[in-house]
């Protein structure tokens, strides 16, 4: 990643302590870029910012309908959620549905994020299991298609039928030929592509008629499941919980590993793709909600978009030390 832009910078009393650089590509229906930071060109893993196109081929196949999935479970095929028991138990009963165990997960065991379910699992003397993994609702959609397709168990294997259809969607949706893979933390492969063709992507979810064709009708549906359950996504105290519920619902936000975040744009038919290149989680949050506070869909004066674009920094006595903001120039 060649020539990143400043966007976010820390402040401590008056003195400028650090700052995040990054990428950043807003595009149009027509796959044109209507707004660039840094290089559109750059090529990036986009992590978990590309789950609702990994979840395109779960809707085409027809595995979603034949096994009843709700837009909850969609949402949730779509997040990066934080083990909370509104993220495990749905999932447990979707595997339960499908008549598998935790056992057929590829993803690792992850401890949760969220507290309480966390504590719960100590003070029970319970180990962590798959369904607390981050990406489990993926996973599950991934073994919803798995079972459809009538393939064999190792559905994260890139000859796998399940990858094929996901890498042919993402190729097709973001209009590159990627140029390679990395393994995710969840073990499922993750296509490269451009910031350009990502922001291109998220330009189709946002434009995609939901009396469309398949694919069309397939992004629709994932989008707007995205945004009405925002708690599914990520979880409470998460950016993006926060920026969709700040948003009425009306954008799907999705963060993804080693800071990049995306944003769906129905409403203005436009695509974001937010790229820091120091992998830092905070400054992606700032910079999402920066360009959507400029695009006109999050009031800058609402208290969950402060949360990210003047967000206080405390230190442990919580004296306010500091301030995170978008970078001079950048916004």
């Amino acid at each position: 990643m060649t020539n990143p832009v400043p966007m976010v910078e820390i402040w401590r009393g008056p003195f400028l302590e650090s700052m995040h650089l990054g990428h950043a590509v807003v595009c149009g229906a027509d796959g044109q870029i209507v707004d660039a930071w840094g290089d559109p060109s750059a090529v990036v893993l986009p992590r978990s910012s590309s789950k609702m196109l990994q979840a395109l081929p779960l809707i085409e196949s027809g595995a979603a309908d034949a096994a009843g999935l709700t837009d909850a479970q969609l949402a949730l095929a779509c997040a990066s959620h934080q083990g909370a028991d509104i993220h495990s138990a749905p999932v447990t009963a979707w595997l339960k549905d499908l008549g598998l165990s935790d056992d057929d997960f590829c993803c690792g065991p992850q401890e949760p994020r969220d507290i309480d379910a966390r504590d719960a699992l100590i003070r029970a003397g319970k180990s962590v299991c798959r369904y607390h993994n981050n990406c489990s609702g993926k996973h599950s959609g991934f073994l919803t298609l798995t079972k459809h397709l009538g393939a064999g168990p190792d559905y994260v294997a890139l000859d796998h039928p399940v990858q094929k259809a996901v890498k042919a969607a993402f190729e097709e949706v973001t209009k590159e030929d990627t140029p390679g893979y990395g393994i995710d933390g969840c073990s499922a492969p993750n296509f490269a592509t451009t910031m350009h063709g990502m922001a291109r992507a998220m330009a189709f979810f946002a434009a995609a008629n939901p009396d469309g064709d398949r694919r069309q009708s397939a992004a629709a549906r994932l989008h707007r499941a995205m945004a009405t359950y925002p708690e599914l996504v990520a979880g409470e105290g998460r950016a993006c919980t926060d920026l969709m519920r700040a948003m009425d619902h009306k954008v799907a936000v999705k963060t993804g590993a080693e800071a990049y975040f995306i944003a769906i744009i129905p409403e203005k038919k436009l695509g974001v793709a937010v790229k820091i290149a120091d992998g830092s989680t905070r400054g992606a949050e700032c910079a999402i909600a920066a360009i959507l506070i400029r695009l006109g869909v999050l009031n800058e004066a609402h208290p969950l978009a402060q949360k990210y674009v003047n967000g206080p920094i405390q230190n442990w006595d919580g004296l306010v030390t500091g301030r995170m903001k978008p970078a001079e120039g950048f916004i």
